[in-house]
C-alpha cells in the first residue's frame, strides 16, 4: 500500500470519527450498557511498533547504489531513482467478536483480528526500467478481553457519558507472518500467548441497542520465528527473527446487543406533582363528600336538639297546669249556696249544663309555639317557685228552711 493511499484512508477514517462524534452530540446520555450478549466490530488505526523496517530500507539503499554504479554515463545515471520506505508503519486493522456481560458493567469478550500492513517502493535502473520491492506484515491475533464500564458518578465528561477500561490478552494464529520480495517467514504460535493490550474507551453514541465507543490504547504482540530476517531481506541479521505487530491504536468499537436487559422504568419528577386538572376535578368531589357527611351528621344533631326541646315542652306544659286549675278553684270559691246545691244535684243526676265550657289557658298555645332552636337549654325552675294550688274545697252549706 502506497503512502498516498494510506493518507487517503486515514483521512476517511478521521472524517468517520468526526461524524460519529457529531451524531453523539444529539443523543441522550447513557449510564449503562444494557446488553447481556452483543456482537461488536472494531476498526482501528494502528501505528505498529515494527522497528525492523530499517533492514528493508538498508536493502533498498544498497540496490539503489548498485543501479547508479552500473550507469555508463550521466544520462543513464539520471534515470536511476528510488523511493524510501515509510519511517512509520501504520495500518488499518479490524477486530470483531462476541461480548458477554457477566455482571453489571463487567464484560468479557472473545474476538479475532486481522492486521495487514504492506509497504512498497519503486526503483528505476539506468535503462529507466521499474523495479518494485515490498514487504508485508500480517497478523491474525486471537484475544480475550475484560472490559470494565466506569460508572458515571466516578468519571465522566461535562455532558455525561460512559467510560470503560479494557484489558486484552493475545494469541497468534497461523497466518501471522512477514513476506517480502525476497522471501517469507512464519511466526511460531505459542499456546501461552503473545502479548497484551490496554485501552480506554468512551461511549460517544447509543441508539436502540447500538453502542459506539471511541477507544485509544496500546498493545504489544511479540512473535518469534525459526527463520531469520536474512531469509526475507538481503543483508538481514542471521539470528532468529523477532518482531512486534502491536502498537498505538485509535479504535471505533461498534457493538449491537442481541440480548438486552430490560430498561428500568424511570420515574419522572412530574409524577410527584399532581396535575392541576386532576386536582381541580377532585375538589368538587371532595366538597360533595364533605357535604354528604355533614348531612349524615345533621340528623344526629337534630336528635340531640330534640331532647332539650321536648324537656322544655314538658316543663312548659307543667307550668301551664297551675293557671288552668287556679281559675277553677276560684270559680268554685265564688259559688253561692244556691248554685252549689244545683251543682250537686246536677252532679248526682249525671247531667251537665250545656252552656258550661272547659276553661282553656291561652298560655299553653303560646308555649307550644316555642321553636326547638330557641329551646336549646331547658328553662330552669326557680327554687322558690311553687305551683299554684287550688284552695281546699269547702263543703257546700245547705240553706236552712224556715221550718228549721
Amino acid at each position: 500500500m502506497g503512502f498516498r493511499t494510506k493518507i487517503r484512508s486515514c483521512t476517511i477514517w478521521l472524517v468517520l470519527w468526526a461524524a460519529v462524534a457529531a451524531f453523539a452530540a444529539s443523543e441522550d446520555v447513557v449510564e449503562h450498557d444494557n446488553s447481556r450478549i452483543a456482537i461488536f466490530l472494531q476498526p482501528a488505526i494502528s501505528f505498529l511498533s515494527f522497528e525492523e523496517r530499517e533492514y528493508f530500507q538498508d536493502a533498498i539503499d544498497t540496490i539503489y547504489s548498485e543501479f547508479r554504479s552500473v550507469a555508463r554515463n550521466e544520462e543513464e545515471s539520471l534515470y536511476v531513482a528510488k523511493q524510501n520506505f515509510q519511517k512509520v508503519n501504520f495500518c488499518f486493522p479490524i477486530f470483531g467478536g462476541l461480548q458477554f456481560q457477566v455482571r453489571q458493567d463487567h464484560f468479557v469478550s472473545a474476538g479475532l483480528g486481522f492486521i495487514y500492513d504492506n509497504e512498497s517502493v519503486v526503483l528505476t535502473d539506468r535503462k529507466n526500467k521499474s523495479h518494485n520491492y515490498s514487504y508485508t506484515i500480517q497478523g491474525i491475533p486471537l484475544f480475550l478481553e475484560y472490559r470494565l464500564a466506569i460508572p458515571v458518578n466516578l468519571m465522566t465528561l461535562s455532558d455525561g457519558g460512559l467510560f470503560s477500561i479494557a484489558l486484552r490478552w493475545y494469541w497468534t494464529l497461523p497466518g501471522t507472518e512477514i513476506y517480502s520480495s525476497w522471501g517469507k517467514i512464519d511466526a511460531d504460535n505459542s499456546p501461552f500467548g503473545a502479548g497484551f493490550g490496554l485501552s480506554v474507551g468512551y461511549l460517544i453514541a447509543s441508539w436502540k441497542g447500538l453502542n459506539i465507543f471511541g477507544d485509544i490504547g496500546f498493545s504489544t504482540i511479540k512473535v518469534k520465528s525459526k527463520e531469520t530476517f536474512a531469509d526475507i531481506v538481503p543483508g538481514g541479521p542471521e539470528e532468529k527473527a523477532k518482531w512486534d505487530i502491536g502498537g498505538l491504536q485509535l479504535q471505533i468499537r461498534v457493538s449491537f446487543g442481541v440480548w438486552n436487559k430490560p430498561k428500568p422504568i424511570e420515574k419522572d419528577e412530574d409524577d410527584d406533582v399532581p396535575d392541576t386538572d386532576e386536582a381541580s376535578s377532585d375538589t368538587p368531589k371532595a366538597a360533595a363528600q364533605d357535604s354528604s357527611k355533614a348531612q349524615v351528621q345533621a340528623p344526629a344533631a337534630q336528635d340531640s336538639t330534640q331532647v332539650p326541646a321536648d324537656s322544655a315542652k314538658v316543663q312548659v306544659q307543667d307550668s301551664t297546669k297551675a293557671p288552668v286549675q287556679a281559675p277553677a278553684a276560684q270559680n268554685s270559691a265564688q259559688v253561692t249556696p244556691q248554685d252549689s246545691t244545683v251543682q250537686d244535684s246536677a252532679q248526682a243526676s249525671g247531667v251537665k249544663k250545656s252552656d258550661e265550657k272547659p276553661a282553656q289557658a291561652p298560655a299553653v298555645k303560646d308555649s307550644a309555639k316555642v321553636e326547638p332552636a330557641k329551646a336549646e337549654k331547658p328553662a330552669a325552675k326557680k327554687p322558690d317557685e311553687k305551683p299554684a294550688q287550688a284552695p281546699a274545697k269547702k263543703e257546700p252549706v245547705s240553706a236552712k228552711t224556715p221550718e228549721e
